[in-house]
């Protein structure tokens, strides 16, 4: 399955819904983690909060290609995907593994993928070096096997998406 999982309406009819799954963020009502880990101990790989967060993070998980769509805050993430970002941690375990010298969270049924991260706003050079090291950091606990940040203005947010959906099309076939 491939995910797009925005900060913001998107208006994509040509995306085969058959096969690529669209996420309005700011359509869903989201709480923020309250950090309790009831999702790691109480009832493992669910979180203890019931909005519509529980549908979107399974999603997460059992994609093979993902392209979040973020307006970039001070080098990071904006609060909706921040906090849905957040609120995905049920897809990982308390248990702790080696990767590539660092600990990291082992991960819960969490499928590999590709992934290409669309940053938008007005951004400096600075920001966007932060939200890339921002990425890379994220790339090793969101279990990605590749991964891109490309950015782009607000107004060409939608066709930058499009793009990216064409690009998968073409390396699937």
């Amino acid at each position: 399955m491939n995910l797009i999982l925005s900060d913001r309406p998107l208006h994509l009819p040509e995306i085969d819904r058959g096969s690529t799954k669209f996420i309005d963020l700011s359509a869903l009502r989201i709480a923020n983690c309250v950090g309790c880990f009831g999702c790691w101990t109480k009832t493992p790989g669910k979180c203890v909060i019931r909005d519509d967060a529980v549908k979107v993070y399974p999603c997460i998980a059992q994609s093979e290609r993902v392209l979040y769509v973020s307006r970039v805050k001070y080098g990071s993430y904006d609060t909706t995907m921040k906090t849905m970002l957040e609120r995905a941690i049920p897809v990982q375990q308390a248990f702790i593994r080696l990767l590539h010298g660092e600990t990291h969270h082992v991960q819960r049924n969490v499928r590999p993928k590709q992934a290409v991260i669309v940053g938008y706003g007005d951004l400096s050079g600075e920001e966007k070096d932060i939200f890339r090291r921002l990425v890379a950091r994220n790339a090793n606990n969101m279990n990605f096997t590749d991964w891109r940040v490309v950015f782009a203005s607000e107004q060409e947010v939608e066709q930058t998406v499009r793009e990216e959906v064409l690009a998968w099309g073409k390396s699937c076939c």
